[in-house]
């Protein structure tokens, strides 16, 4: 798979909802005529499929300017990949299948923080709880 080749529409979201306040952030430095300065979003393979491990807010500020392409890192990190996978089909469930679906879930950072963050502390304690 070569990322040059690969647009913000076949990218897999791992994360199914959106800051309001990270995307204000963000909007204040994104130059979409630029990106010299924007930090590629880093995937990894899963099922054949390219997956966002992170960047997601910045593929919707580039997708809000425009954008069909922004620079993309494989991620060599190790990461808890089976959260990544619990995280993705949980996406898939939800019909987040591009960054494009993330466009109508951007929420304010009380309603971030419930339903992303609390999604997420939830499910890692489940898991810790599988591996007992």
């Amino acid at each position: 798979m070569n990322l040059e080749e690969l647009n913000l529409k076949d990218l897999q979201p791992s994360q199914f909802y959106i800051s309001e306040e990270k995307l204000k952030t963000i909007k204040e430095w994104f130059d979409p005529n630029n990106l010299s300065e924007f930090e590629p979003i880093p995937i990894k393979v899963l099922n054949n499929k390219p997956v966002m491990t992170d960047g997601h807010t910045r593929a919707v500020v580039a997708i809000q300017y425009g954008l069909k392409s922004v620079p993309l890192v494989w991620d060599n990190d190790e990461l808890d990949w089976d959260m990544y996978c619990k995280c993705v089909d949980e996406c898939l469930k939800q019909n987040i299948k591009s960054p494009y679906d993330l466009l109508n879930r951007i929420i304010d950072k009380d309603d971030y923080e419930i339903k992303w963050r609390g999604w997420c502390k939830l499910n890692r304690q489940s898991r810790m709880i599988d591996l007992i």
